[in-house]
């Protein structure tokens, strides 16, 4: 058996809008399916709203999220999780640093760091937090 895991983002009403702009930096194939189109019924004002959102690219990059309907409490928290970018080749990794950057809140700059050739970490403009880091031997 294998398992591939997944990280799946929940939003308030701009799943669609952060899906994109994921697809704008990793690249890849963008699905999306409504509440109108995963539900029988569902609130008119949310009907458009992502049930089931991904980003997937042949680097590797998979990536979900999805509206979390206004009937359903929701709390992003601070910080609830990282998404974490392990790469091997620093000019891509810089690339897609360079790309998640904008409009984004520099926790830690990409530069060497004790651990890693290359590390920084950001929080984007959807408020998720990215790790960037090459691959070190252990």
């Amino acid at each position: 058996m294998t398992i591939q895991t997944t990280t799946h983002l929940n939003f308030r009403g701009n799943a669609r809008e952060a899906l994109g702009f994921y697809q704008s930096v990793f690249g890849g194939e963008l699905i999306i399916a409504t509440h109108a189109q995963a539900y029988p019924s569902f609130p008119e004002e949310e009907a458009d709203l992502v049930a089931f959102g991904q980003v997937e690219s042949a680097n590797g990059f998979r990536i979900m999220a999805y509206d979390v309907p206004a009937a359903r409490a929701y709390d992003a928290g601070i910080a609830p999780v990282f998404v974490s970018i392990r790469g091997t080749d620093t000019q891509e990794l810089t690339a897609i640093w360079s790309a998640l950057a904008e409009g984004a809140t520099i926790i830690q700059p990409l530069a060497p760091s004790g651990w890693a050739p290359l590390f920084g970490m950001l929080t984007d403009r959807f408020g998720i937090t990215f790790v960037l880091d090459i691959a070190a031997a252990y």
